[in-house]
């Protein structure tokens, strides 16, 4: 997919993998809405890629994607902002056991919420372009030794491939 002058929005992208993932979509030419909950770390993010892709590039949107309401805000103001979506990365993730149903709502009811928004936007049977959805999941269930993964585990199988 050639993604100069695509639109992407990538959720958990002020840091970690999701910020490796805007900045390879920023130099592949694509213009991309960072999608975080943590404001001071995401203007942040913001400024540091401005000042190697320009301010028009990129746009910052705080969001709960835990949230129904701010995760379709997001999408509204990114393509309201841009002008379209052609590519939505579901990668924001939490590992909270002392606050399972905070878990859960971000790793998965997130992703899946995510997939059917973009779906609204790119989807060629609802008016759309097509487009391509990317969900992200952890590892850690793959990591036996380390019990603090187990709810990481349990909020996220139905993102990884069989």
């Amino acid at each position: 997919m050639d993604l100069n002058g695509k639109v992407a929005l990538v959720t958990g992208a002020a840091q970690g993998i999701g910020r490796c993932f805007a900045e390879a979509l920023l130099k592949h030419g694509a213009k991309v809405a960072l999608v975080d909950l943590n404001g001071s770390t995401g203007e942040a993010c913001k400024e540091a890629l401005d000042g190697e892709f320009g301010a028009a590039c990129s746009l910052f949107i705080t969001c709960d994607v835990g949230s129904e309401e701010q995760l379709k805000r997001a999408f509204k103001k990114t393509t309201d902002h841009f002008g379209r979506l052609d590519v939505v990365c579901n990668n924001a993730g939490v590992n909270n056991e002392n606050d399972w149903e905070k878990t859960i709502n971000v790793n998965l009811t997130s992703v899946i919420r995510g997939t059917y928004i973009a779906l609204e936007y790119m989807s060629k049977e609802t008016g759309g372009k097509g487009g391509v959805i990317v969900n992200v999941a952890s590892l850690a269930e793959r990591r036996d030794t380390v019990p603090t993964f187990q709810l990481v585990v349990c909020s996220e199988p139905t993102e990884v491939p069989l």
